[in-house]
């Protein structure tokens, strides 16, 4: 599994905002990728993508330097878990990350960020 760090700069437009081609995060691996200083982590899952919010909120570790196996990705600070399709948390459904709607479009992943 390979992990990549990504950043934009100078995006003011959220909605439907180009975060990287599809081969900059092959299957079975996340990326961490920056828009607007904010960081985000995008799963591949067997060519399914997937964004998320990139901060964990367990004790603020970036998410998307973390391991993805098969939906679970797993924060590497502390190994906190959370199905990168839902956002979910394994143990506590209460504790959560916020998922975004992406499209590929032409080999170019985008997502819509409130």
């Amino acid at each position: 599994m390979s992990n990549f760090v990504i950043e934009l700069r100078n995006r003011t437009r959220m909605a439907n905002t180009r975060l990287c081609s599809i081969n900059e995060v092959p299957a079975g691996s996340v990326a961490e990728i920056f828009v607007a200083g904010i960081p985000y982590a995008v799963c591949n899952v067997d060519g399914k993508i997937f964004c998320l919010d990139g901060t964990c909120p367990h004790a603020g570790g970036p998410i998307g330097q973390g391991t993805l196996e098969g939906t679970r990705l797993t924060c590497p600070w502390h190994a906190w878990e959370f199905d990168c399709q839902t956002g979910l948390n394994d143990y506590d459904q209460d504790v959560n990350l916020s998922t975004y709607a992406v499209s590929v479009e032409q080999g170019e992943i985008f997502v819509d960020i409130p």
